[in-house]
């Protein structure tokens, strides 16, 4: 038998036996897997991108949760918002090297969603 010295993340997570309320595990949780956020991150998961490419590559979302998904993305140091002085201004987006090690993880997540979503649907 092989003992491990490692922590299980669910352990990792746990205070006081609980997936506590006030973990921070949460906020970043909330940004990371929101409907936008994920949907932001595969769309930048080949290359870096535009704010209207990213409009209209992530269909249905609106300037104002595209601008507020970003900013928190940003601010998270997931997504790097890179400006180039020109007229107009140009700005791109692209994943820090955080959001390329977040990415690596849910796009796995993101290919067995859309392995299944038709069954899982077909099913309800």
């Amino acid at each position: 038998m092989t003992v491990s010295n490692e922590v299980s993340v669910l352990d990792r997570l746990l205070t006081d036996g609980k997936l506590a309320a006030a973990c921070p595990s949460r906020i970043v949780l909330d940004h990371v897997t929101s409907r936008w956020g994920v949907l932001l991150l595969v769309a930048l998961s080949e290359r870096s991108m535009r704010w209207g490419e990213l409009r209209r590559v992530v269909e249905g979302i609106s300037e104002k949760m595209l601008a507020q998904t970003l900013r928190t993305l940003e601010a998270d140091g997931v997504v790097d918002r890179a400006v180039t002085p020109s007229v107009p201004p140009r700005v791109d987006y692209s994943l820090t090297d955080r959001g390329r090690e977040l990415v690596a993880l849910l796009l796995p997540l993101m290919g067995w969603i859309a392995d299944n979503a038709d069954d899982i649907l077909a099913g309800r």
